[in-house]
């Protein structure tokens, strides 16, 4: 099958790697389906940072709550239905905000694979 459909009830959430927030990554669909990319959701508790190196290329869909991302000096703040997209290197700092958020993310390739 090619078609997939998911809902956040679908994800086994995860501390992400290497993190002490209250952060969270769910995958529905990575390597193990046989695609190129890796589709799932994550879950940040309220007013949490998440410091990081992108590995991958990442595009963020804040599904509840509020984010910001900052990079280089520049920060985006982003809501309920509002996308960004972090390119593989990017230094970010995300932070949620008081209420937390949730998101659905897209990577290419598979961050997993590298984490290993």
């Amino acid at each position: 099958m090619t078609v997939y459909k998911f809902a956040l009830a679908n994800a086994s959430f995860e501390r992400s790697p290497g993190q002490q927030a209250d952060v969270f990554a769910g995958n529905v669909l990575d390597q193990r389906h046989g695609g190129p990319v890796t589709v799932g959701f994550g879950r940040y508790g309220p007013n949490q940072i998440l410091e990081t190196t992108i590995a991958v290329h990442d595009t963020m869909v804040i599904l509840e709550g509020r984010v910001s991302v900052t990079s280089n000096g520049e920060t985006f703040n982003a809501g309920p239905g509002e996308i960004i997209a972090m390119q593989g290197g990017d230094r970010v700092t995300i932070r949620s905000h008081e209420k937390g958020a949730v998101t659905a993310y897209v990577t290419y390739p598979h961050w997993q694979e590298t984490e290993s």
